[in-house]
């Protein structure tokens, strides 16, 4: 079953970049949805269940194209102080998404959903990591977002990238900060008895 292919139903190179880390072989077909915004008033828990209901529908959306496959859909949002951050809309944005994580600790949920197109089975998990990021001035952020980085970013930066800089602990997974959880992946696949280990080997 390991030989069944696997479809990303995102355009993000980062997501892109860390199936091809483990050695998963994979092809791209994005989802037609959006990412949505706005405040969670319930905390956590509200946050991931609207993380794992995009995933979900991003990947049935490009499942309902298919015949067959495991489509695997995903979503990271960031949640600080009880305000949901998606991607900034332009450099004002994201200045100031920079300026409230500034000296704060929040939380980057993933929404992470595989969906089997022949049968429209899905499962669907998030995962949440902790990410302090120290002071930040100004004119730091107002910089950092002028190089453009910030713009397609849940909470305005990229771990992996020159936001590293900004950076001071994450508690948790690093690879759900940058965009996609492996290992709430693979424990997911595993369950369609795909196993990523056997699949690296092919």
């Amino acid at each position: 079953m390991t030989s069944r292919e696997i479809i990303l139903a995102s355009a993000s190179p980062r997501r892109a970049a860390l199936l091809r880390q483990i050695g998963l072989d994979f092809r791209i077909q994005p989802s037609r949805l959006h990412e949505e915004g706005g405040r969670v008033e319930k905390g956590h828990d509200a946050a991931e269940a609207v993380a794992c209901r995009l995933a979900r529908a991003k990947a049935e959306d490009v499942a309902a194209q298919l015949e067959r496959g495991l489509i695997i859909g995903a979503d990271t949002i960031v949640i600080c102080e009880g305000i949901l951050l998606g991607k900034p809309r332009d450099g004002d944005e994201a200045r100031d998404m920079l300026l409230r994580l500034g000296g704060r600790t929040h939380q980057v949920i993933t929404g992470v959903a595989v969906v089997e197109a022949e049968t429209g089975r899905a499962e669907v998990e998030a995962a949440v990591t902790a990410v302090r990021m120290r002071a930040i001035a100004a004119a730091e952020a107002a910089s950092y977002a002028a190089t453009g980085e910030p713009l397609d970013k849940a909470g305005a930066y990229a771990i992996q990238g020159r936001g590293a800089l900004l950076v001071e602990w994450i508690e948790g997974d690093y690879s759900n900060v940058v965009g996609l959880p492996l290992p709430t992946l693979a424990r997911l696949l595993r369950r369609f008895h795909f196993d990523v280990w056997e699949a690296a080997r092919e």
